[in-house]
């Protein structure tokens, strides 16, 4: 009865945490800041005027992972 009770009382041990994959962000969700101060900018003055913008949110989005 005590061999038992011990084996159901044992964890099973998990994976190493390497093995597991974080959720990936959405793109949408991604560099808000940079996102906001691009789009901000377009609106405002066009594309055309908003070109170190724009590659600051691209260069944030390769950072997360995103091939852009």
């Amino acid at each position: 009865m005590g061999n038992a009770s011990a084996k159901s009382a044992e964890i099973p041990e998990l994976p190493p945490s390497a093995n597991v994959e974080k959720p990936k962000l959405k793109p949408c969700c991604a560099c808000p800041e940079t996102k906001r101060a691009r789009d901000a900018c377009i609106i405002e003055n066009g594309e055309e005027e908003c070109g170190s913008l724009i590659e600051e949110h691209k260069a944030c989005m390769r950072k997360m992972g995103f091939n852009i």
